[in-house]
C-alpha cells in the first residue's frame, strides 16, 4: 500500500498529508508534543523574494491571527480577482527544550490555494490544493535552540493546474492561510496515523481492528510494541499489544493491525445517540513508552441497497442539503465555533439527518460536530464539472488519499465522494479515485455526483443530480439523489409569496417522491444556504440565492419544510411559508402553505375560525409531515382583516400556537447573539443576527434599515457598519482579540431604538512556540 504522506521533498505530490490529532496537546507518553501556531503571524497581500529569510524586516507586515482571509470582502456585488493574488505570511517561533533530538513537522489544515513553505531562507516545496491538508518536515533545517522563521507563499490565484480549477466552477474559493497550523514534534520513531475499523456491529459480538500507521525514522536493537485501549470516556474496556517485526526505516509508514475483541456492551452510534469512543496507540520502545495518540471513532452499520439506506439495521430515510462552507465578509477564514454552528443549524434548526460537503472536504470542526450531533455526511473531493489533464488528475486522486486518511475514523461519513461534481465519465481516471478510497477504507461505500442517469457506474452507490420534475426512476438498486431545486428556482428572502410558496413547494415535492420509492434512499436538496459565486453564474450580484436559508444562515420559507420533517418529540413546528400581507400575491391572498408536523390546524381572524386544515395528501401523499394549504381566499378576508393566529393540534390537543400582525408595520428590533462568552486568542467569533419583527416576532421581509453599530472592549466587527438590513434581517459576527475581558456591542436602529449585548472573552492558553 503506498502510503508516501511524509515523504517532504521540493514536488507537491510529495508534501505530507497532515495526520489527524487533538490539536493543542502534547501527548501523556513524553515523545509528541503539538503546538498551534496560529497567532503572532505578519502577513503582507504584496510577496516579496526577500521575505523569505530569517533577517528579513517584517515590522511594516499586518499582524494577523490564524485562521484569515487575504482581503475583507463586501457580502456580494465584488469581483473574486479582488482575493485571487499572491501573498506572504511569516511565523517566528522557537522550539521548547523537549524538542531536542525530535522530528519536527509543520502541518496545515487548509491554505488556498497553492502553498509553497520555506523554513530559515531555505525552500521545502510548493503544496497544490486548498482543501486538503498537508505537511512539511522541518528538521534538517531547525535551529533547536535558537529563533526560526517559517514563511509562505500563498497563491490564491484560480490556476488551471489545481483542482477545482481549469473551467468554471459555480463557486468561490477565496484566500490565505484559512485552517489552523499547528508545529508536530515527534520522536524519530512514532506513529504516524491510526484507522480504528470497527467490524460485526450487530453481532451481539463486535471488534475492532485498529490499524497502526508507524513511521520508522530508524533501527533500534530494542524491540518496538504496539499496545492499543479502547476507551469509553476514561475507562479502558479492552486492550491489545502487538510486536513490531522487522520494521523497515524510511519514507513509507508501516501499518500493523491490532484486533480487540470481548468488548462487552457496546453503545451503537445513531442518529439520536452519536456515542463516540476512542482509540489510544502508544508506541513502546522496549519498556518505555516512546510515542502515544488517539482517534475518536463509533461502532455502526451503514449500507445502502435496493431497499434505501439502512443504519443499524433499520431503514432511515435520507433528508438532507448540500453544504458549502463559505461565510459573508471573510469567504471560508471561520474559526471552530462558526463551524460547530453550522452543523448546530443543519441538523438542530433545520432538522437534517445528512449533509453534503459540497463540493470539497470541510473544516475538521465542521466534521467533529457531525460526529458529536449524529448527521450523517457525503464528503467529496474538490471539483466542479471540469477535468484536466493527467497532473491535474494525479492531484485529484492524492485528494482523495488525503480526504479519506483525514476522516476514515468518522461515524457520521457514511460516503467517499470519489468523482468530480457533474463532470462527464472518464473511465482510467475515476477507475483511480475509486481504487484508492476502496484501497484506504473498504468499511466505506464510494460514489460519484453526476447529472446522467447513461453515466458509466463505477462506484457502489449511484448519486444523481437530478433537477427535473417528476424525478427520474432509480435505474441502480443503491441510489441517492444528491441535488434539486437549486439554480431552477432561485428565491430570496425578499421575493414575493408566490415566488417564496412555489419554492417551499418544489422541495417538499421532491421528498414527497422519494418517500413513494425505497429505492430513493433520499435526498440532498440544492441547498442549505445561498453563496457568493463567479460572474457566470448568480443573480447578478455574484450570490446564487438558491438557499433554503440565506448566507447569514437565516431561514427562508423553504427552511420551514425542512424543520417540519422531524417528529414532534423532537420538536414542534409551524412555519408559514407566506408573509400576512393583503396582497402579497399578484391579486389579494388566497392559499396559505404551512409547514407542519401538526396533524390540524386552524386558522383565526379577528378571533372567527376561517380554516380547519387538514395536511395536503393530495398533493403530498407520501410525506409522513404533509404541509397544510388550506384556501383562505374563500373567506371575507377584506372584512375580518387583521391579526392572524394558527393553532397546531396532535391527537385533537393543542399543541402550538402562532401569531401573526395584519398591521404591516416595523415593531420590534432584536440584537441575537449565538454566543456570549468567547475565548480571547485573536480567533475565537460568534454570529450576531439582526432582526425586525412585528410585534409577535416575526421577521418583517421588506425592513432594508441600517444598523449602527458601536463596538467597545477587545474585539472587531467582521461586516459592514452600518449594516443594511437584507429581507429584515442580517447578521455581523464578533471576533475576539487577544486580550481577555469583556466587550460590549450596541446596535442602533434609525427608528426602534438600541439594543445591546454583552460578551465575556476568557483567558486563551498560550500557544508554546
Amino acid at each position: 500500500m503506498d502510503r508516501r504522506d511524509f515523504l517532504i521533498t521540493g514536488s507537491a505530490a510529495a508534501a505530507g498529508a497532515l495526520a489527524p490529532k487533538s490539536f493543542g496537546q502534547s501527548s501523556p507518553a513524553a515523545g509528541r508534543l503539538i503546538l498551534p501556531i496560529n497567532r503572532n503571524w505578519r502577513y503582507s497581500p504584496a510577496n516579496t523574494e526577500a521575505a523569505h529569510n530569517k533577517d528579513f524586516d517584517d515590522s511594516g507586515f499586518a499582524q494577523i491571527v490564524i485562521p484569515h482571509s487575504n482581503t475583507r470582502l463586501p457580502w456580494h456585488s465584488f469581483d473574486d480577482k479582488t482575493y485571487e493574488f499572491i501573498s506572504i505570511y511569516r511565523r517566528r517561533f522557537k522550539l521548547p527544550q523537549q524538542a531536542a533530538g525530535k522530528r519536527v513537522f509543520v502541518d496545515f489544515e487548509g491554505v488556498m490555494t497553492a502553498s509553497t513553505v520555506w523554513i530559515n531562507g531555505t525552500r521545502l516545496g510548493e503544496y497544490k490544493g486548498g482543501y486538503t491538508p498537508f505537511s512539511f518536515e522541518l528538521t534538517p533545517h531547525i535551529d533547536f535552540d535558537g529563533e526560526n522563521l517559517l514563511a509562505v507563499d500563498v497563491d490564491s490565484t484560480e490556476r488551471a493546474d489545481i483542482p477545482p480549477f481549469g473551467y468554471q466552477i459555480d463557486y468561490l474559493t477565496f484566500g490565505g492561510i484559512y485552517r489552523e497550523v499547528s508545529l508536530r514534534i515527534v520522536p524519530k520513531n512514532f506513529i504516524e496515523n491510526i484507522f480504528a475499523q470497527p467490524k460485526n456491529v450487530l453481532s451481539g459480538a463486535p471488534v475492532v481492528d485498529v490499524h497502526c500507521h508507524l513511521q520508522i525514522g530508524e533501527s533500534t536493537k530494542q524491540p518496538l510494541t504496539v499496545s492499543v485501549e479502547l476507551l469509553d470516556g476514561d475507562k479502558v474496556i479492552a486492550q491489545a499489544r502487538e510486536r513490531v517485526a522487522n520494521a523497515p526505516t524510511g519514507d513509507d509508514p508501516v501499518e500493523l493491525t491490532v484486533h480487540l475483541e470481548k468488548l462487552g456492551e457496546i453503545a451503537l452510534w445513531d442518529l439520536k445517540n452519536p456515542k463516540l469512543y476512542h482509540a489510544r496507540v502508544t508506541l513502546e520502545q522496549g519498556h518505555v513508552a516512546i510515542d502515544q495518540d488517539a482517534r475518536r471513532f463509533g461502532f455502526r452499520e451503514a449500507v445502502f441497497n435496493k431497499d434505501g439506506f439502512h443504519l443499524n439495521g433499520k431503514v432511515v430515510k435520507l433528508r438532507g442539503l448540500d453544504h458549502g462552507q463559505t461565510f459573508p465578509f471573510v469567504g471560508q477564514a471561520m474559526p471552530g465555533r462558526v463551524q460547530r454552528r453550522d452543523v448546530q443549524i443543519v441538523r438542530e434548526t433545520l432538522h437534517c439527518n445528512i449533509v453534503r460537503t459540497a463540493h470539497y472536504p470541510h473544516s475538521r470542526h465542521f466534521l467533529d460536530a457531525c460526529d458529536e450531533l449524529g448527521l450523517l455526511v457525503l464528503e467529496e473531493i474538490p471539483g466542479w464539472q471540469h477535468i484536466g489533464p493527467l497532473p491535474w488528475q494525479d492531484l485529484a486522486v492524492d485528494n482523495v488519499r488525503r480526504m479519506v486518511r483525514r476522516d476514515w475514523n468518522r461515524p457520521s461519513i457514511i460516503l467517499w465522494g470519489v468523482r468530480i461534481n457533474e463532470s462527464r465519465d472518464n473511465h482510467d481516471f475515476y477507475t483511480r479515485t475509486n481504487a484508492m478510497a476502496h484501497k484506504l477504507d473498504p468499511s466505506r461505500p464510494t460514489c460519484g455526483i453526476r447529472y446522467f442517469q447513461s453515466s458509466e457506474f463505477l462506484e457502489d452507490v449511484f448519486t444523481m443530480n437530478d433537477f427535473g420534475w417528476p424525478l427520474l426512476p432509480p435505474n441502480h438498486p443503491a441510489y441517492l439523489n444528491t441535488e434539486f431545486v437549486g439554480h431552477t428556482f432561485p428565491a430570496k428572502s425578499i421575493d414575493n409569496m408566490e415566488r417564496l410558496t412555489e419554492h417551499t413547494i418544489r422541495h417538499a415535492r421532491v421528498h414527497n417522491q422519494l418517500a413513494s420509492n425505497p429505492q430513493y434512499a433520499g435526498g440532498i436538496g440544492w441547498c442549505a444556504f445561498d453563496y457568493n459565486t463567479h460572474a457566470d453564474f448568480g443573480s447578478g450580484d455574484r450570490v446564487c440565492y438558491h438557499g433554503v436559508a440565506d448566507m447569514f444562515r437565516e431561514r427562508k420559507p423553504a427552511g420551514g419544510f425542512y424543520k417540519s420533517q422531524c417528529d414532534p418529540e423532537e420538536e414542534v413546528v409551524l412555519e408559514p411559508a407566506f408573509h400576512w400581507a393583503r396582497n402579497d400575491e399578484s391579486i389579494g391572498f388566497t392559499k396559505a402553505l404551512v409547514c407542519s408536523n401538526c396533524d390540524n390546524l386552524k386558522f383565526y381572524l379577528g378571533g372567527k375560525l376561517i380554516a380547519d386544515a387538514q395536511p395536503d395528501r393530495e398533493q403530498f401523499a407520501h410525506l409522513k409531515y404533509a404541509p397544510f394549504f388550506p384556501d383562505l381566499g374563500k373567506q371575507p378576508l377584506d372584512e375580518l382583516w387583521g391579526d392572524l393566529r394558527i393553532d397546531g393540534y396532535i391527537g385533537g390537543k393543542q399543541v402550538i400556537s402562532r401569531n401573526f400582525s395584519g398591521r404591516g408595520v416595523d415593531q420590534k428590533f432584536h440584537l441575537l447573539p449565538d454566543d456570549t462568552s468567547l475565548t480571547a486568542d485573536g480567533a475565537d467569533t460568534t454570529r450576531v443576527v439582526l432582526r425586525v419583527t412585528d410585534e409577535f416576532d416575526n421577521i418583517r421581509p421588506f425592513a432594508s434599515d441600517p444598523i449602527v453599530f458601536t463596538l467597545d472592549g477587545p474585539a472587531e466587527i467582521i461586516g459592514d457598519n452600518p449594516f443594511s438590513l437584507v429581507g429584515g434581517t442580517g447578521a455581523v459576527w464578533i471576533r475576539s482579540q487577544q486580550q481577555p475581558g469583556t466587550v460590549q456591542l450596541t446596535a442602533k436602529h434609525p427608528r426602534l431604538g438600541e439594543k445591546q449585548v454583552t460578551f465575556l472573552l476568557t483567558p486563551a492558553a498560550p500557544e508554546g512556540a
